[in-house]
């Protein structure tokens, strides 16, 4: 399958400063993709280079047939963006909000973003000057996702909501998933991410350090261990990770199915076993150990 976004060697250099690179991603249409890393990981750098804000230094990117940098304007009306800060008119009313957002894309339907706006339960009666920073949120998701576009990218798109808003916007990300739609979903909440998202890539520094299919993650394992001595070298087949989190616990990682697993286990002088999936949070501290990231 033809990619609907690509990056090849993706580079991106301020004086000093690389913030983002040599990154080649791939994404499949009718994916949503998480994009995880704290800040200052080369997320937004990535994302700004996706719409042709930035000028990459060293090479390309593509939307569909596009390139981002020479064809920006196409690649930008076949896209939908929610910036991590937006910025409304707060002298408009959210229905004027939705209204102005509209007429900017020829066909796009007011009624789309009316309907979101709905199940947001968001009143459009109310200008933006007196709206919380949660109802702007929503305004904005309204706006956004009621485009039309093969390729929508989120940044935080769930930040300042309430729990009954941010499993509605999920709903509402997995239905342009549904209809086809490519959704780049950058996010600090892994619980999110690892709901609904099909792959996810971190950035450490500007670099793409990990891809993984959420498919693939749900699969693999953590098991606590706490034994009556020393833990025998595993069979190299089993491909675990051992760490030692505390005295006298040991924390094997399997990246594969657990049942081959269990035949040696049973051979080990075991006290206590605790196994549990190995959840993105796991894979996320890997690359940023100590990062700040929302459970």
């Amino acid at each position: 399958m033809i990619p609907l976004v690509e990056t090849t060697e993706l580079t991106k250099i301020y004086d000093s400063v690389t913030a983002l690179q040599r990154c080649s991603l791939a994404i499949a249409p009718g994916q949503i993709v998480g994009l995880l890393g704290p800040n200052g990981s080369g997320k937004t750098t990535l994302i700004r280079l996706l719409l042709g804000y930035l000028k990459p230094t060293i090479g390309s990117a593509r939307v569909g047939p596009y390139d981002c940098e020479r064809a920006s304007v196409a690649v930008r009306q076949l896209t939908a963006y929610l910036p991590a800060e937006t910025r409304l008119s707060r002298r408009l009313s959210g229905r004027e909000v939705l209204q102005f957002f509209a007429q900017l894309r020829p066909g796009t339907k007011l009624a789309r973003s009316l309907r979101i706006a709905e199940r947001l339960g968001l009143d459009l009666r109310r200008t933006v000057s007196l709206m919380s920073t949660g109802m702007r949120q929503k305004t904005a998701l309204a706006a956004v996702l009621g485009y039309d576009t093969p390729l929508v990218i989120l940044d935080e798109p769930t930040a300042s909501l309430d729990p009954t808003a941010r499993s509605e916007v999920l709903k509402l990300v997995r239905e342009a998933r549904d209809e086809g739609r490519t959704v780049l979903f950058s996010s600090h909440v892994l619980s999110e991410v690892e709901e609904i998202c099909d792959r996810v890539a971190v950035l450490r520094f500007g670099e793409l350090v990990h891809e993984q299919s959420v498919h693939e993650l749900r699969q693999q394992h953590r098991l606590r261990l706490r034994l009556r001595g020393s833990l025998p070298t595993p069979p190299a087949q089993y491909e675990l990770t051992v760490t030692q989190p505390e005295p006298g616990v040991v924390q094997l990682d399997t990246p594969a199915e657990l049942a081959p697993l269990l035949g040696w286990l049973a051979t080990l002088p075991l006290e206590d076993i605790r196994i549990e999936p190995l959840r993105l949070q796991a894979v996320y501290e890997r690359f940023h150990p100590g990062a700040s990231a929302v459970e």
